[in-house]
């Protein structure tokens, strides 16, 4: 059997023992999904209760739209996927961010001081907490790229 791009990337990826628990969770699912051909958003969607990805993102949106942040579903999905695979406990523990002590954490990969500066009043103050974790992303975003719909990479 010939193994996908995929299944090798993440092959490589759990060879290090820096990658988070999490990280290493959500891309077994996502190889496994793609070995027997599962659709990958359902491997990609935490089970949690208090929402889905698709509640999140809502929220926020509803919060961000009383703030004045710009932003669409659309664009926070995407970058949420990539970001996390949809896991609001995820944590980066081996890039240049991790190696200074402040790894990125949540949906959307923020590092303490960003959440800290971009916090939007009535969230949570807890990076983990989604809602929270996605429109102080979404917040940094519109003051850094104009919104986060312009973000196409890590940021």
């Amino acid at each position: 059997m010939q193994i996908s791009a995929m299944s090798k990337k993440f092959a490589r990826m759990t060879q290090t023992k820096k990658i988070s628990l999490g990280m290493a969770a959500a891309g077994a699912a996502v190889v496994a999904g793609s070995l027997v051909s599962a659709p990958a958003a359902s491997a990609a969607t935490p089970a949690r209760a208090g929402g889905n990805v698709n509640t999140w993102i809502n929220q926020s949106l509803e919060i961000m739209r009383a703030q004045g942040i710009p932003g669409s579903y659309n664009g926070i999905y995407k970058n949420l996927m990539r970001e996390s695979s949809g896991n609001p406990n995820a944590i980066n523990n081996w890039d240049s961010n991790a190696a200074k002590g402040i790894p990125s954490k949540g949906l959307l990969q923020v590092i303490d001081p960003t959440f800290k500066a971009y916090h939007v009043p009535g969230t949570s103050w807890n990076i983990y907490d989604p809602v929270a974790n996605i429109t102080a992303a979404c917040n940094y975003a519109a003051h850094r790229y104009g919104s986060i719909d312009n973000v196409n990479s890590a940021y």
